[in-house]
């Protein structure tokens, strides 16, 4: 039985899967690019960044529906290899494929357990402004809709499954140096059944060339979004910094770390080392990163004698998002969408095998 410890406020504060040719490919490309600029072996510079902008807040340009569906609920990530002959402009017909593809699923037997004993509908549709430079693709949302065949007219679809692919702030270098028959969407983020996610994502591979993988979210990476959240509540409240930890103990320990918002803030404020980077260019540095989970742990082990750096941090969560180290996020709030998603991106590219 897990013993949980919670503490209220802190007062300071697959089996190996053969790769398609047209996978060998794409990479095959990118290392023999980066070969040839004098990067030895060719991925050298596909490292996790040491340094980020630190959150501004921004506006996506026109609000639409599919940008207010990525937020307020939990999304599961992949990561998705490059996709081969994938076409923004072929949005309607890969709505009606992927539909037919459910159907002949359903009629087979296979998706019975999934969901899709009813009328199925199936939208891709864009997702506009998205993209931080010229070689990122547009982010896309896919949704399944069903209604049982003895429904009213007047009643609504209800949405089964909903999911999307994205690029946001993905390495340059290696989206320019991507054959163009090739699109670029690592980031794959789902909602709804396992079945269905996964039917779509054989979809996307009979059809793209493609290969998915989950993607979780390490403990660096979880300290990162921590530390970019705490950076934003001058601006936008994050209400609590909840951090929880799981020590390696008999029985298994759990510990749920609570700080007040402000304490969060200042104990990050001071971390900043506002005369090196914060007046020069606005960026974050992973030491910095460093100090504040540093001044943590410290107050923590004064307070209940428990050192947090013998486990490994497992979730993090502020009203601006939450993550969680199975590879689980939820944004909650559209002004910081883009700095959550640019990190998620990285991971993404960088968990791709090679």
């Amino acid at each position: 039985m897990d013993l949980r410890t919670s503490v209220a406020r802190s007062p300071v504060s697959s089996i190996v899967q053969r790769r398609s040719k047209s996978y060998r490919q794409s990479y095959r490309s990118y290392v023999g690019t980066m070969s040839h600029l004098g990067y030895t072996p060719g991925f050298t510079k596909r490292r996790l960044t040491t340094c980020r902008l630190a959150p501004k807040r921004c506006s996506i340009a026109e609000v639409n529906p599919e940008q207010l569906a990525l937020l307020l609920r939990e999304w599961q990530l992949s990561y998705v290899t490059p996709l081969y002959r994938f076409q923004h402009g072929h949005l309607k017909n890969y709505s009606r494929q992927l539909a037919a593809f459910l159907v002949s699923e359903r009629q087979q037997g296979v998706a019975a357990e999934v969901g899709l004993e009813s009328t199925l509908k199936v939208t891709f549709t864009l997702v506009a402004g998205m993209a931080q430079t010229e070689e990122e693709a547009d982010t896309v949302f896919i949704k399944i809709h069903s209604k049982p065949p003895l429904a009213p007219p007047d009643d609504p679809q209800k949405v089964l499954w909903s999911g999307w692919l994205t690029c946001v702030g993905g390495d340059p270098d290696y989206l320019r140096t991507l054959p163009e028959d090739f699109v670029c969407l690592p980031l794959f983020c789902s909602g709804g059944t396992e079945g269905l996610t996964a039917l779509v994502k054989a979809w996307f591979q009979q059809k793209f060339d493609c290969r998915f993988g989950l993607l979780q979210i390490n403990s660096v990476n979880l300290q990162w979004l921590a530390a970019l959240w705490t950076d934003c509540h001058a601006r936008s409240s994050i209400k609590q910094l909840k951090l929880v930890w799981s020590l390696p103990v008999e029985p298994p320990l759990e510990v749920i770390y609570t700080v007040h918002p402000q304490d969060a803030s200042e104990l990050w404020r001071t971390s900043r080392q506002p005369g090196v980077r914060e007046e020069e260019d606005g960026s974050v540095g992973l030491e910095e990163v460093v100090c504040f989970f540093k001044g943590l742990k410290s107050h923590f082990y004064r307070h209940f004698r428990v050192e947090l750096s013998a486990g490994r941090l497992t979730e993090v969560s502020t009203a601006l998002g939450s993550a969680k180290h199975g590879g689980r996020i939820k944004i909650s709030n559209s002004s910081y969408m883009i700095t959550t998603l640019s990190l998620l991106t990285e991971c993404a590219l960088l968990k791709m095998p090679f």
